[in-house]
């Protein structure tokens, strides 16, 4: 759930970490970024986003929603089971007894998985792999530079417009044909 979370939202760590279920609606197919999980001198703080545009609202991919709901049904299940060391769970990505991860503990989890199946990236590559593939299917920049909660449009036209190949080119046929045709008009 955290690696298609992850690719789906391209959250940070910290914006998984904190996610409330009151923070999502899967019947409208979103979710907000209220607040960030961090880990300080062994001890879990949940402060504000990283910046004002960091509080924000995630429009959520199908299949993102589909999968969040068959995961809340199988906490609701531990819950309702009253599976050992399992507490109902506020957190979407609860930790296996059911309160927040430690953002360390997590590390150690994605590093495990990450080995085992022979992947090589950070957790928050995968945020630059959301913004990668918004961008290359054509999603205009202002639009993967709020998903992302960047302060700024230019953070993410600067760290992602070499995904956009031919865009000079591009520019240059666009303005080919407004002068040809203001030229023969």
């Amino acid at each position: 759930m955290p690696l298609l979370l992850a690719l789906g939202t391209g959250m940070r760590r910290g914006e998984l970490l904190g996610l409330r279920w009151s923070d999502v609606d899967l019947d409208a197919g979103m979710l907000v970024v209220n607040q960030t999980l961090q880990e300080a001198y062994g001890e879990l703080h949940f402060n504000e986003p990283k910046t004002t545009k960091s509080r924000r609202r995630i429009t959520l991919p199908g299949v993102v929603v589909d999968a969040l709901r068959a995961h809340r049904a199988e906490q609701a299940r531990k819950t309702l089971a009253r599976q050992p060391n399992w507490s109902d769970s506020e957190f979407v990505l609860a930790a296996p007894h059911g309160g927040p991860w430690r953002p360390a503990g997590f590390d150690r989890i994605w590093r495990r998985f990450k080995k085992k199946q022979k992947i090589e990236c950070r957790f928050h590559d995968l945020r630059h792999t959301h913004a990668t593939q918004l961008l290359k299917a054509g999603v205009h920049p202002k639009v993967v530079s709020e998903r992302l909660g960047h302060a700024s449009i230019g953070i993410a036209l600067d760290t992602y417009s070499h995904v956009m190949p031919g865009m000079q080119e591009e520019a240059a046929e666009k303005i080919d044909a407004g002068l040809r045709k203001a030229l023969a008009g």
